[in-house]
């Protein structure tokens, strides 16, 4: 395995647009602290972001988390890159001539999204952290490592994407084209649930129980907004006659779900590179 991962590596290492677009995800994650010094000036109304509580122990940990994965794109952006320079500089070709099977390319990239996703969680978990000692009323340790399991979420949620990522990358061959499939099939599965939940099954959980299954409904059900869990957001919602009334955990069949169809795209490209002929 780490004969396989030193290969994409050392692809990387000579790839100045990935070592841009990593750059720019991992700084973007530490710019979070900067919400920390936004304000708002709304007529009598004056407050800063950090004072609510959004760096608070626990909550940090969904509100970073939900934030992070917002940022994925950049890192998607490398993997559909390093599948398509694959066939633009034809160096799969050249892999499989050199003695890599085509079981051991997959196994390849999968190692490599895996690992960033392990690094991103990783680093995730020390910008929280700092964020969290640096502005949280509360540090006792029993309150810092709960809701730990956002975190777990976020690893899962970005694995699943990663491969969703590697697999078009496969299937499409071509960055950009593989990008607007995946910009596609977000629309396609918002436009689905519209038709089910306006069309076919109004006033109903019918089209929520549907679309949990589709790969970026569930991806982004793992980690819910949280913003509507802030205080002055509920107080707001209260002034006006609306209950928020959400269910913010992260469930162990929304993990499932993702899991299984990150077996599936790296069995689909494995299937798909096998029967192509290169």
């Amino acid at each position: 395995m780490l004969r396989l991962l030193n290969i994409e590596l050392h692809k990387l290492k000579y790839s100045r647009s990935a070592k841009i677009l990593i750059s720019t995800y991992f700084i973007l994650i530490t710019f979070i602290a900067l919400i920390a010094s936004i304000e708002f000036d709304l007529g009598p109304i004056h407050f800063r972001l950090a004072d609510q509580g959004i760096f608070n122990f626990p909550f940090i940990w969904h509100f970073n988390s939900y934030i992070a994965a917002i940022l994925k794109l950049f890192l998607a952006i490398v993997i559909v890159s390093m599948m398509s320079n694959e066939y633009s500089h034809r160096t799969l070709k050249q892999n499989l001539i050199d003695g890599l099977s085509k079981k051991e390319f997959v196994l390849s990239k999968f190692i490599t999204v895996l690992l960033f996703a392990v690094i991103s969680t990783f680093f995730l978990m020390i910008v929280s952290l700092i964020l969290g000692y640096s502005f949280s009323d509360f540090t006792e340790l029993s309150i810092v490592f709960s809701d730990m399991e956002y975190i777990v979420g976020y690893f899962i949620k970005l694995l699943g994407f990663f491969t969703f990522c590697m697999f078009i990358g496969i299937l499409i061959k071509r960055s950009a084209f593989a990008l607007g499939f995946l910009f596609i099939w977000w629309i396609f599965e918002n436009i689905l649930y519209g038709v089910l939940n306006f069309r076919l099954f109004r006033d109903s959980d019918i089209p929520e129980n549907i679309m949990q299954f589709f790969p970026l409904t569930a991806m982004s059900n793992i980690v819910i907004e949280p913003f509507s869990r802030l205080n002055f957001i509920k107080t707001a919602a209260s002034q006006i006659g609306e209950e928020l009334d959400k269910d913010y955990g992260v469930h162990w069949y929304q993990l499932l779900i993702v899991i299984v169809w990150t077996v599936i795209f790296v069995y689909l490209s494995l299937a798909l590179l096998r029967k192509r002929d290169l």
